[in-house]
């Protein structure tokens, strides 16, 4: 007899997604454990879209370790302690070579063994040797170390390190790092139930870009790539943490599944596991191969894409590890020989001042060029006006610059004794050295800034923040097509994209007609987003999008804005003092309102529409809470739906609210509504009441 045809569709669909799963694991580990990619991003993205279409048809298909669940849930409130089944101990640091020869005598006095060594290889030695050890060396990197637990094979619980007894579980943070694999590869002599302990880190260009987009945004920069991922690891939207893009190194493995006998036998294991393990680990004979080891990597360490701080060194045989054991908080078969911060003396010759792509202003030090960590350094950072005199740096000064953990040089202290006796105190100067602007300082802030839109030095960051997708979303102009314009001096401002002529852009390097008229398409639909788009997409500072929806529900004019004070903008649950100096420094200025009133005649938005609210709909003068994934709109759709028919659409679950409307894979909010007795609706109530 045969099955219905709901069940054979079914079926078929079984068999589909246990395919892409599979396919998207293959293209995940050759993308990111052996970096060669096979198939194109959008070949990719088809792939995941058609998975995650399954899977909403099919919801009770989807497993804890599917690709398409690296990014999802609710975020976390709260991290839960966890107690780690073996310690996660710290290495005992070691900063001369001679501290590295005392390690060796010591591993050799508590094992009774001579370390193997050329003599003991050769037939005709006087004592052969019963006995012997060797030394993996790795290098340290700079970052987080994490536990990652799994079970069947199946990625089910990530910690961090905390004291070493009990971390914090980020597991949903850590699912979203696509070097970490959520089901392991299987095979003869693999585990399926583990440990793994590895470094997350951030490469030196993936900081560098994320410190542009904070820079963009507003928000304060991280000083080097491991506060960076060490503050993400902490975040609590996943989300987030997903844009930050993380890596992982894998050096530590502990199972009962399988023997295990060598550390550098462990990390083979790892690699066919599915895990990214660092390639320039080493196996040691000798101390004396461990020395070169570190001296050879203190010479390249700047070449690589990431930070080290040093060399781990570790003894190789896991059963030779269990013998030494640990003394208080660290183990007796490992130590971490840390590279000393690369520091040179030379004469600095100026400070003068840079400005960022969004207007903060920084010093910088012009220095008497000095070879400092594997490159020539003649500009260093002063970070701002309280560092220079804290340090007393002053002009013609010798300072040490130093090239640590830090990306980017910094002058980190003055020789005194060498101070010309004619040196003054540094005065911080006033005036943007682009523009001849004024700059200013925000109360509690270090940094000073440049706020006119048509500074030369922010001209690009202003525009590629105004395009974004998330701001006036236009199509057709990133940052190739930015550069180009700003190069051929056909855009200045954001004003000037709205003045932009099709023969203008047509005669550009690789333009054309169709080009620039999909540009100029681009450019005419912006002008009917709303106006809290338009608000966030002139980049006031500290104003972000939910900041935007308050100013524009409270204040809906431009007009409005230019004309509130700050004590009114404060009286806004949600806007701060911060925020409403910012603002009202923005409405102030000369060069602002000067593009606010040519957008203005352009068409842009500069007020909001009135809401048309429908009495009789049942969101009028309602709070509603979304929780879930909704099958036939967007969450934002759904929110905008809402709003439009009078209602509230709230983030979080209380007494006051009205509604909540769940959908697919409901998180926490859900059972917040029925501890409080919230009317909760299904999608299909949400539509009819909709309709309504």
């Amino acid at each position: 007899m045969n099955a219905p045809a709901s069940v054979r569709q079914k079926m078929r669909s079984i068999l589909r997604i246990e395919k892409l799963c599979d396919a998207i694991r293959e293209h995940d580990y050759k993308y990111y454990v052996l970096s060669q990619p096979f198939i194109s991003d959008v070949e990719y993205d088809r792939l995941m879209n058609q998975l995650i279409e399954l899977e909403k048809q099919y919801p009770e298909l989807v497993t804890p370790d599917s690709p398409s669940q690296r990014v999802g849930g609710e975020p976390t409130k709260e991290f839960r302690a966890v107690t780690h089944e073996v310690p996660m101990l710290s290495l005992a640091n070691t900063y001369s070579e001679e501290e590295l020869v005392d390690f060796n005598r010591r591993v050799q006095e508590l094992l009774g063994h001579h370390q193997l060594n050329e003599s003991s290889l050769r037939p005709e030695a006087d004592e052969p040797l019963a006995q012997k050890y060797q030394f993996v060396a790795e290098l340290k990197i700079d970052g987080v170390a994490i536990s990652l637990i799994y079970r069947n094979g199946i990625f089910v619980q990530g910690a961090t390190r905390g004291d070493g007894v009990q971390g914090d579980e980020i597991t949903n943070n850590l699912k979203t790092i696509r070097s970490i694999p959520l089901k392991v590869n299987s095979g003869k002599g693999l585990p399926k139930n583990f440990e793994v302990r590895g470094e997350i880190f951030m490469t030196k260009k993936d900081f560098e870009r994320m410190n542009e987009e904070r820079e963009q945004a507003g928000e304060k920069l991280f000083v080097n790539a491991r506060n960076s991922t060490s503050g993400t690891l902490k975040l609590q939207d996943p989300k987030i943490v997903a844009q930050r893009k993380l890596s992982m190194f894998a050096y530590f493995l502990r199972t009962d599944d399988i023997a295990v006998k060598s550390h550098h036998g462990n990390l083979d294991i790892l690699k066919r596991l599915g895990f990214v393990v660092n390639e320039n680990a080493r196996l040691c004979k000798t101390i004396n191969d461990v020395k070169s080891f570190c001296d050879e990597w203190a010479t390249k360490r700047s070449a690589l894409p990431y930070d080290i701080d040093g060399v781990v060194v570790k003894v190789d045989s896991i059963s030779q590890q269990e013998e030494l054991g640990a003394v208080a908080k660290s183990p007796r078969w490992a130590i971490a020989y840390k590279y000393p911060a690369q520091q040179m003396e030379t004469i600095l010759r100026d400070i003068t001042l840079q400005v960022g792509r969004v207007g903060t202003v920084t010093p910088v030090a012009e220095l008497e060029p000095v070879f400092v960590g594997g490159t020539t350094v003649s500009r260093a950072t002063l970070h701002n006006e309280d560092y220079i005199k804290e340090l007393d740096i002053r002009i013609g000064d010798t300072v040490i610059v130093e090239k640590g953990g830090d990306v980017i040089p910094k002058v980190s202290s003055v020789n005194f004794k060498k101070r010309p006796k004619d040196s003054k105190p540094h005065k911080f100067p006033f005036r943007c050295p682009v523009c001849g602007s004024k700059i200013f300082r925000p109360e509690g802030e270090a940094a000073y800034y440049c706020e006119n839109f048509e500074c030369p030095a922010q001209v690009r960051g202003r525009i590629e923040h105004f395009a974004q997708r998330r701001a006036m979303n236009i199509e057709g102009l990133g940052e190739a097509v930015i550069d180009l314009l700003v190069r051929e001096n056909l855009i200045h401002n954001i004003a000037d994209i709205y003045s932009l002529k099709k023969e203008q852009i047509a005669n550009l390097e690789r333009m054309g007609e169709k080009s620039a008229q999909n540009l100029l398409d681009g450019i005419e639909a912006s002008k009917q987003l709303p106006f809290h788009r338009v608000l966030f997409a002139l980049g006031i500072r500290f104003v972000g999008e939910g900041v935007v929806k308050l100013l524009a529900d409270n204040f809906p004019s431009t007009e409005k804005l230019k004309n509130t004070t700050q004590e009114e903008l404060e009286s806004v649950e949600g806007i701060g003092p911060r925020i409403a100096e910012s603002v009202v420094r923005f409405f102030n200025d000369k060069h602002s309102l000067k593009l606010v009133e040519r957008l203005a005649k352009t068409g842009v938005q500069m007020r909001s529409e009135k809401k048309k609210i429908v009495r009789q709909s049942p969101f009028a003068g309602k709070t509603v809470v979304l929780t879930g994934g909704l099958e036939s709109m967007s969450r934002d759709e759904a929110k905008e739906k809402i709003e439009s028919l009078g209602g509230t659409s709230a983030s979080s679950v209380s007494k006051k609210t009205d509604y909540v409307i769940v959908g697919t894979d409901a998180g926490s909010k859900l059972q917040k509504a029925i501890e409080l007795g919230v009317q909760r609706l299904s999608e299909d109530e949400f539509l009819k009441m909709l309709e309504g």
